[in-house]
């Protein structure tokens, strides 16, 4: 599935003030339930604690400072994509020790079961890219992170 079917404009922000991987976490569920980056509504607080625990069941960073946090959930039909790029890497416990700066959110329906794990499978892939995860870093400005991962993907 191309980015740009996850993805819209305003679900990829740069966080200037990430602070800890739960307001990370936060932020992205925020994005992911359109509620705005600093509006706490209750479907963004129900994918905040889905994202919460699928982490807790184990890192969801990926190494070389990438993470997908995803969760289920029964708010969207479809699934859900948002784009955090930190200016302030943060300590997601990732295998290789890198703290992250690149994160793609995820919020999945529940009925979503093999179409999840592919979208997992598609979107590590897509990540492992040098080249793809440096121009994400390097994009002077968000018009030009939202062109790279909206452009790239369709």
């Amino acid at each position: 599935m191309p980015l740009s079917q996850l993805l819209n404009a305003e679900r990829i922000v740069i966080l200037v003030e990430p602070g800890d991987r739960d307001a990370v976490l936060d932020a992205a569920a925020r994005l992911l339930a359109d509620a705005g980056i600093a509006e706490r509504t209750p479907r963004a607080q129900a994918i905040g604690a889905s994202l919460r625990s699928r982490e807790r069941l184990g890192s969801t960073a990926i190494g070389h400072g990438i993470a997908i946090p995803h969760g289920r959930t029964d708010a969207f039909e479809d699934a859900r994509g948002a784009f955090l790029r930190l200016d302030r890497p943060v300590d997601f416990d990732a295998a290789d020790g890198q703290p992250v700066d690149l994160v793609f959110a995820m919020a999945v329906p529940e009925h979503y079961v093999q179409q999840h794990l592919q979208l997992l499978a598609e979107l590590a892939a897509r990540f492992a890219d040098p080249g793809f995860r440096a121009s994400l870093r390097a994009a002077p400005d968000l018009a030009r992170l939202r062109s790279l991962l909206l452009e790239d993907a369709a």
